[in-house]
Protein backbone atom coordinates (compact mmCIF):
# COMPACT_ATOMS: atom_id res chain seq x y z
CA UNK A 1 0.00 0.00 0.00
CA UNK A 2 1.63 3.48 -1.06
CA UNK A 3 -0.36 6.62 -0.66
CA UNK A 4 2.02 9.22 -2.23
CA UNK A 5 0.78 12.47 -0.61
CA UNK A 6 0.95 10.94 3.25
CA UNK A 7 4.26 9.28 2.46
CA UNK A 8 5.89 12.58 1.36
CA UNK A 9 3.82 14.60 4.19
CA UNK A 10 5.47 11.97 6.33
CA UNK A 11 8.88 12.42 5.52
CA UNK A 12 8.07 16.20 5.72
CA UNK A 13 6.81 16.03 9.30
CA UNK A 14 10.08 13.74 10.01
CA UNK A 15 12.34 16.09 8.81
CA UNK A 16 10.75 19.17 10.67
CA UNK A 17 10.80 16.83 13.90
CA UNK A 18 14.37 16.19 13.40
CA UNK A 19 15.51 20.07 12.71
CA UNK A 20 13.56 21.24 15.80
CA UNK A 21 15.86 18.08 17.73
CA UNK A 22 18.86 19.65 16.53
CA UNK A 23 17.94 22.89 17.64
CA UNK A 24 16.61 22.00 20.78
CA UNK A 25 20.11 20.46 21.30
CA UNK A 26 21.94 22.97 20.34
CA UNK A 27 20.06 25.10 22.51
CA UNK A 28 20.24 23.07 25.66
CA UNK A 29 23.58 21.86 25.74
CA UNK A 30 24.83 25.38 25.28
CA UNK A 31 22.08 26.51 28.17
CA UNK A 32 23.91 23.83 30.69
CA UNK A 33 27.57 24.61 29.52
CA UNK A 34 28.10 21.25 27.55
CA UNK A 35 29.37 22.99 24.32
CA UNK A 36 32.86 23.82 25.89
CA UNK A 37 36.30 23.89 25.09
CA UNK A 38 36.42 19.77 25.40
CA UNK A 39 33.94 18.71 22.71
CA UNK A 40 35.60 17.54 20.01
CA UNK A 41 33.38 17.73 16.81
CA UNK A 42 31.49 20.35 14.26
CA UNK A 43 30.97 23.66 16.04
CA UNK A 44 27.50 24.56 17.61
CA UNK A 45 25.64 27.43 16.56
CA UNK A 46 25.65 28.81 19.77
CA UNK A 47 28.98 27.57 21.18
CA UNK A 48 30.68 29.17 17.88
CA UNK A 49 28.72 33.02 18.50
CA UNK A 50 27.08 32.64 15.02
CA UNK A 51 23.35 32.59 16.95
CA UNK A 52 22.58 33.81 20.29
CA UNK A 53 20.34 31.48 23.23
CA UNK A 54 17.57 33.67 22.35
CA UNK A 55 17.75 33.61 18.57
CA UNK A 56 18.23 29.93 18.98
CA UNK A 57 15.10 29.57 20.60
CA UNK A 58 12.91 31.28 18.51
CA UNK A 59 14.24 28.35 16.12
CA UNK A 60 13.11 26.37 18.15
CA UNK A 61 9.57 27.79 18.12
CA UNK A 62 9.30 27.78 14.59
CA UNK A 63 10.22 24.38 14.41
CA UNK A 64 7.39 23.02 16.56
CA UNK A 65 5.18 25.41 14.58
CA UNK A 66 6.34 24.05 11.52
CA UNK A 67 6.04 19.91 12.68
CA UNK A 68 2.48 20.65 14.08
CA UNK A 69 1.61 22.12 11.06
CA UNK A 70 3.06 19.51 8.57
CA UNK A 71 1.73 16.81 11.40
CA UNK A 72 -2.25 18.25 11.45
CA UNK A 73 -1.94 17.97 7.70
CA UNK A 74 -0.75 14.42 7.68
CA UNK A 75 -3.52 13.33 9.91
CA UNK A 76 -6.15 14.69 7.98
CA UNK A 77 -4.91 13.80 4.21
CA UNK A 78 -4.16 10.32 5.55
CA UNK A 79 -7.74 9.75 7.83
CA UNK A 80 -9.78 12.98 6.96
CA UNK A 81 -12.28 14.37 9.81
CA UNK A 82 -14.65 11.10 9.67
CA UNK A 83 -12.10 9.33 11.65
CA UNK A 84 -11.71 11.61 14.35
CA UNK A 85 -10.62 9.28 17.13
CA UNK A 86 -7.51 8.29 15.31
CA UNK A 87 -6.17 11.66 14.19
CA UNK A 88 -6.64 12.80 18.18
CA UNK A 89 -4.56 9.30 18.64
CA UNK A 90 -1.88 10.82 16.46
CA UNK A 91 -1.95 13.89 17.97
CA UNK A 92 -1.43 13.12 21.35
CA UNK A 93 1.45 10.86 19.63
CA UNK A 94 2.98 13.72 17.46
CA UNK A 95 2.84 16.09 21.36
CA UNK A 96 5.22 13.18 22.71
CA UNK A 97 7.31 12.97 19.95
CA UNK A 98 7.76 16.83 20.11
CA UNK A 99 8.09 16.69 23.93
CA UNK A 100 11.15 13.97 23.74
CA UNK A 101 12.44 16.05 21.30
CA UNK A 102 12.82 19.40 23.04
CA UNK A 103 13.15 17.56 26.20
CA UNK A 104 16.19 15.43 25.11
CA UNK A 105 18.34 18.84 26.35
CA UNK A 106 16.54 21.96 26.85
CA UNK A 107 14.74 21.57 29.67
CA UNK A 108 15.46 22.59 33.09
CA UNK A 109 16.05 18.59 34.01
CA UNK A 110 17.25 17.21 30.61
CA UNK A 111 16.70 13.56 29.98
CA UNK A 112 19.32 12.88 27.84
CA UNK A 113 21.50 14.06 30.99
CA UNK A 114 19.93 11.27 33.35
CA UNK A 115 21.46 8.26 30.38
CA UNK A 116 17.49 8.04 28.86
CA UNK A 117 18.33 9.83 25.58
CA UNK A 118 18.96 5.44 24.54
CA UNK A 119 16.13 4.69 25.22
CA UNK A 120 13.87 7.67 23.73
CA UNK A 121 15.78 6.86 20.27
CA UNK A 122 14.41 3.51 20.55
CA UNK A 123 10.57 4.57 20.89
CA UNK A 124 10.87 7.34 18.70
CA UNK A 125 13.00 6.07 15.87
CA UNK A 126 11.87 2.87 15.79
CA UNK A 127 8.59 1.72 16.69
CA UNK A 128 6.81 5.55 16.71
CA UNK A 129 8.57 6.12 13.56
CA UNK A 130 8.17 2.66 11.46
CA UNK A 131 4.74 1.42 13.30
CA UNK A 132 3.41 5.46 13.00
CA UNK A 133 4.23 5.22 9.42
CA UNK A 134 3.10 1.93 8.65
CA UNK A 135 -0.64 2.50 9.89
CA UNK A 136 -0.78 6.02 8.26
CA UNK A 137 -0.38 4.30 4.89
CA UNK A 138 -2.64 0.62 5.81
CA UNK A 139 -4.70 1.50 8.79
CA UNK A 140 -3.69 -1.80 10.48
CA UNK A 141 -0.58 -3.22 12.63
CA UNK A 142 0.68 -6.96 13.25
CA UNK A 143 3.18 -7.97 16.06
CA UNK A 144 5.96 -9.30 13.26
CA UNK A 145 6.40 -5.53 12.19
CA UNK A 146 8.13 -4.68 15.53
CA UNK A 147 10.93 -6.54 14.62
CA UNK A 148 12.27 -3.91 11.88
CA UNK A 149 11.02 -1.09 13.81
CA UNK A 150 13.54 -2.78 16.60
CA UNK A 151 15.84 -2.76 13.87
CA UNK A 152 15.74 0.65 13.16
CA UNK A 153 15.22 2.01 16.29
CA UNK A 154 18.54 -0.10 17.38
CA UNK A 155 20.59 1.46 14.53
CA UNK A 156 19.64 4.84 15.59
CA UNK A 157 20.42 4.10 19.41
CA UNK A 158 23.80 3.09 17.81
CA UNK A 159 24.01 6.40 15.98
CA UNK A 160 23.77 8.05 19.54
CA UNK A 161 26.02 6.06 21.14
CA UNK A 162 28.93 6.89 18.79
CA UNK A 163 27.98 10.53 19.55
CA UNK A 164 28.51 9.76 23.41
CA UNK A 165 30.89 7.81 23.05
CA UNK A 166 33.21 10.42 21.63
CA UNK A 167 31.66 12.78 23.92
CA UNK A 168 32.60 10.64 26.91
CA UNK A 169 35.28 12.40 28.65
CA UNK A 170 33.69 16.05 28.00
CA UNK A 171 30.05 14.89 29.29
CA UNK A 172 31.53 12.89 32.32
CA UNK A 173 33.29 16.10 32.85
CA UNK A 174 30.58 18.49 32.68
CA UNK A 175 27.92 15.69 34.55
CA UNK A 176 25.93 14.63 31.81
CA UNK A 177 25.51 11.01 32.24
CA UNK A 178 25.02 9.25 29.44
CA UNK A 179 24.95 5.28 29.00
CA UNK A 180 28.89 5.50 28.30
CA UNK A 181 29.58 7.36 30.78
CA UNK A 182 27.73 5.40 32.84
CA UNK A 183 29.18 1.77 31.17
CA UNK A 184 32.16 3.21 30.97
CA UNK A 185 34.42 3.02 27.63
CA UNK A 186 35.17 -0.59 27.15
CA UNK A 187 31.63 -1.58 28.35
CA UNK A 188 29.79 1.05 25.67
CA UNK A 189 32.04 -0.23 22.95
CA UNK A 190 30.49 -3.96 23.81
CA UNK A 191 26.65 -2.19 24.04
CA UNK A 192 27.37 -1.06 20.60
CA UNK A 193 28.58 -4.53 19.38
CA UNK A 194 24.73 -5.57 20.74
CA UNK A 195 23.19 -3.07 18.81
CA UNK A 196 23.96 -3.58 15.65
CA UNK A 197 24.06 -7.58 15.94
CA UNK A 198 20.94 -7.36 17.10
CA UNK A 199 19.59 -4.85 14.40
CA UNK A 200 20.87 -7.19 12.11
CA UNK A 201 19.02 -10.30 13.83
CA UNK A 202 15.72 -8.28 14.13
CA UNK A 203 15.74 -7.36 10.23
CA UNK A 204 16.90 -11.60 9.64
CA UNK A 205 13.69 -12.87 11.41
CA UNK A 206 11.43 -10.17 9.77
CA UNK A 207 12.24 -11.27 6.63
CA UNK A 208 12.38 -15.31 7.29
CA UNK A 209 8.76 -15.08 8.90
CA UNK A 210 7.30 -13.25 5.63
CA UNK A 211 10.03 -14.89 3.29
CA UNK A 212 8.82 -14.49 -0.47
CA UNK A 213 11.92 -13.88 -2.53
CA UNK A 214 15.76 -13.60 -2.44
CA UNK A 215 15.47 -9.91 -2.65
CA UNK A 216 14.05 -9.34 0.68
CA UNK A 217 17.71 -10.06 1.64
CA UNK A 218 19.04 -7.51 0.48
CA UNK A 219 19.42 -5.58 3.41
CA UNK A 220 22.66 -8.19 4.01
CA UNK A 221 24.77 -5.63 2.06
CA UNK A 222 24.95 -3.28 4.21
CA UNK A 223 25.78 -5.68 7.16
CA UNK A 224 29.82 -5.01 6.16
CA UNK A 225 29.38 -1.29 6.66
CA UNK A 226 27.84 -1.88 10.33
CA UNK A 227 30.77 -4.72 11.20
CA UNK A 228 33.67 -1.71 9.93
CA UNK A 229 31.64 0.72 12.06
CA UNK A 230 31.68 -1.56 15.33
CA UNK A 231 35.52 -2.57 15.08
CA UNK A 232 36.23 1.09 14.29
CA UNK A 233 34.74 2.29 17.63
CA UNK A 234 37.03 -0.79 19.19
CA UNK A 235 40.16 0.72 17.94
CA UNK A 236 39.21 4.50 18.05
CA UNK A 237 40.85 5.32 21.85
CA UNK A 238 40.41 9.15 21.15
CA UNK A 239 37.55 11.58 20.55
CA UNK A 240 39.24 12.71 16.99
CA UNK A 241 39.37 9.05 15.78
CA UNK A 242 35.83 8.32 17.04
CA UNK A 243 34.31 11.41 15.37
CA UNK A 244 34.41 10.47 11.45
CA UNK A 245 32.30 7.05 13.04
CA UNK A 246 29.30 9.29 13.84
CA UNK A 247 29.01 9.98 9.88
CA UNK A 248 29.46 6.48 8.54
CA UNK A 249 27.35 5.23 11.45
CA UNK A 250 24.77 7.61 9.77
CA UNK A 251 25.34 6.83 6.48
CA UNK A 252 25.04 2.98 7.05
CA UNK A 253 21.63 3.28 8.81
CA UNK A 254 20.69 4.88 6.01
CA UNK A 255 21.69 2.62 3.48
CA UNK A 256 20.43 -0.35 6.22
CA UNK A 257 17.18 0.91 6.20
CA UNK A 258 16.95 1.44 2.54
CA UNK A 259 17.96 -1.69 1.17
CA UNK A 260 15.64 -3.69 3.56
CA UNK A 261 12.65 -1.49 2.33
CA UNK A 262 13.80 -1.89 -1.20
CA UNK A 263 13.83 -5.50 -0.60
CA UNK A 264 10.35 -5.53 0.09
CA UNK A 265 8.90 -3.99 -2.29
CA UNK A 266 10.82 -6.10 -4.92
CA UNK A 267 9.63 -8.91 -3.25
Amino acid sequence: SLHLSVAALTVLTAVFLQILSNLANDYGDARHGLDNELRVGPKRAVQSGLVTQQHMLRGVLVAVALSVASGLALLITAFGLERLPLVLGFILLGGAAIWAAVAYTATDQPYGYAGLGDLAVFVFFGHVAVLGSYFLQTLSLSLDLLLPASASGLLSVAVLNVNNVRDLESDRASGKYSVPVRLGAKRARVYHSVLLSLSGLCALCYVLLNYRSAWQFLFVLALPLLAVNGLKLWRGRTAADIDPLLKQMSVSTLVFTLLFSLGQVLA
